[in-house]
């Protein structure tokens, strides 16, 4: 049993279009109504000037210190794995810290080898233990 059997085809078709329409129209309205001040776009970010609130100069740079996590410890060896954020290792012969709880509590010589994100490293001088934190000095 049909419903609409007594409305013709071609004004459904026509019903169809306008309620398409409509809901085009109001998703293109929302989208164009959705920057209305407040915070800053991406635009008005990147043209901003490098001066404080008090005119002085504003020097940024980037925080370039290399840091990394002991992963596992061999004592008897002396040596340590360490794991860092991929694209971020140390080279060879580099000294770094390493740190318990914010404390320095020894220093790792990386000697290698590498693979992935993992490289080894000499204890140097003192202690270190897994989880401890390594970063360059």
């Amino acid at each position: 049993m049909h419903l609409d059997r007594g409305i013709p085809g071609y004004l459904i078709a026509r019903v169809r279009i306008v309620c398409s329409s409509l809901v085009l129209t109001t998703l293109f309205l929302a989208g164009c109504g959705g920057h209305r001040g407040g915070s800053p776009g991406f635009s008005e970010i990147a043209g901003r000037t490098g001066l404080a609130r008090d005119g002085t100069q504003v020097i940024m740079t980037p925080d370039t210190i290399l840091v990394g996590k002991v992963v596992k410890v061999n004592t008897e060896g002396r040596f340590v794995v360490l794991s860092f954020p991929i694209g971020h290792l140390p080279v060879l012969e580099q000294r770094l810290g390493v740190y318990r709880t914010g404390l320095k509590v020894g220093e790792v010589r990386i000697t290698g080898p590498q693979l992935d994100d993992n490289v080894v490293g000499d204890i140097a001088a003192g202690e270190a233990r897994a989880g401890d934190q390594v970063r360059s000095q």
